[in-house]
């Protein structure tokens, strides 16, 4: 009998097609599209006459119309998207409205993480990685050929990795924070390690720090490091996590979303650029002066590495946070030294400012680090924002990155092409 009430209970909660068109303010035509593309799902009514629809499932599509649409910035000319993530204000930023130089600086990269997913914080969480998923993309990534950079490597092991989750296509929230968790740690594990005796468990930065340099890591460059990941979690809309939200939009599942960023990443003016102020490093403690090597850029027609940010009009607040920590690290001085005589010879005529690009080249080649191990770090740090993105842009209404073209070829009918 109770079952037979909730049916009836049930039942009576649903809405006719017309409802349905008048709660959603479109046609009636409309709300068989929502129903063919996966947005609504509906039931013949009672005497198999017309269909009905979920009170409440048609009402939570209302609400993610009622949001605010991808659009353009009347100031900028450029794409606008809501987010409740991060806020980037003049010379400062902040996730979830906190200072996120603040938060990296006391709580560790899976802290933060976890307070970029949830707005929770836990306090000494650390990620694990599945034994099965650690396999199959050490084998993937272990079959590339030996000068694969980071990037192919990283990508290679979210692939490998996915193949390993039946569950992947499961985008509830509670089963993406689960891939997350295991994806980080599993992209760490699947790096080729530097040296022996590269510990499984404990902090990310400690299991990084084995896949990056040969030396036994001291206490402040694993703080530096770790610092470093915390820092780079997110920073808005860049260009690889516009990417991983456009692959969300059409409800690709979380590896494959974080797939797309790590191809975007790999652009020398997104990821990879702290390689190339890593090497202007080395060449500046080589020389023994910024002068020639700031010369020898500028007459190349390149601009030089590490300066400058088009979001901070002063100091890149990551470049700041990031150096005060390289003070404490054993062997550093002369790369900060280095690095500050590139600021300053630059400074003489452009007031730029370093940018986090030049802090991470001094951690990587401090460290004895490759020139790649910044794009690395990079990756990893970015991957837990890109989750944090492909949650945020599931609960919007699919498909919605879609803009239209501006057609500026030849206008049809236009005869066809001789043979």
């Amino acid at each position: 009998m109770r079952d037979q009430e909730q049916d009836r209970t049930s039942e009576s909660r649903r809405l006719s097609t017309r409802e349905t068109a008048e709660l959603l303010g479109v046609k009636p035509e409309t709300v068989y599209a929502y129903v063919s593309r996966g947005q609504l799902s509906s039931r013949r009514g009672p005497g198999g006459r017309g269909s009905t629809f979920d009170t409440r499932e048609v009402e939570a599509l209302a609400r993610r119309n009622r949001r605010e649409p991808v659009r353009s910035s009347p100031a900028t000319g450029t794409l606008s998207v809501r987010t409740r993530i991060t806020l980037i204000d003049k010379d400062r930023y902040y996730f979830r409205g906190v200072d996120a130089a603040e938060l990296a600086a006391r709580h560790s990269y899976e802290e933060v993480a976890e307070w970029l997913w949830t707005g929770v914080m836990r306090p000494g969480i650390t990620f694990t990685a599945p034994e099965a998923s650690v396999a199959v993309a050490r084998r993937a990534v272990g079959a590339l050929p030996e000068h694969t950079g980071p990037t192919d490597r990283l990508r290679v092991a979210a692939i490998a990795a996915a193949t390993a989750d039946p569950l992947r296509f499961d985008l509830s929230e509670e089963a993406v924070l689960g891939t997350a968790r295991s994806l980080i740690p599993t992209l760490v594990a699947a790096l080729p390690p530097k040296r022996h005796g590269r510990p499984d468990d404990g902090p990310l930065a400690h299991r990084l720090w084995a896949g990056l340099s040969g030396r036994t890591a001291d206490e402040a460059s694993l703080r530096a490091l770790d610092t470093a990941l915390a820092l780079l979690v997110d920073h808005d809309l860049a260009a690889s996590t516009l990417a991983v939200r456009v692959a969300a939009s059409a409800r690709a599942h979380a590896y494959a979303a974080v797939s797309a960023g790590l191809g975007v990443l790999e652009g020398p003016l997104h990821g990879a650029a702290s390689g190339l102020a890593h090497r202007m490093l080395l060449d500046v403690l080589d020389r023994g002066s910024a002068a020639p090597v700031v010369e020898d850029e500028l007459r190349a027609g390149r601009r030089v590495p590490g300066l400058g940010h088009r979001l901070y009009p002063g100091e890149d607040p990551r470049a700041r946070a990031l150096f005060a920590l390289l003070e404490e690290v054993p062997g550093a001085a002369p790369v900060l030294a280095a690095a500050r005589d590139v600021v300053t010879t630059t400074a003489r005529h452009v007031p730029l400012h370093a940018n986090v690009d030049l802090a991470l080249a001094v951690l990587t080649v401090a460290s004895g680090m490759h020139g790649s191990a910044g794009e690395t770090i990079f990756a990893v740090a970015r991957t837990a924002g890109w989750i944090a993105h492909t949650l945020e842009e599931y609960g919007e209404a699919p498909l919605r990155m879609r803009p239209s073209g501006q057609y500026v070829g030849p206008r049809p009918p236009q005869p066809l092409p001789g043979r």
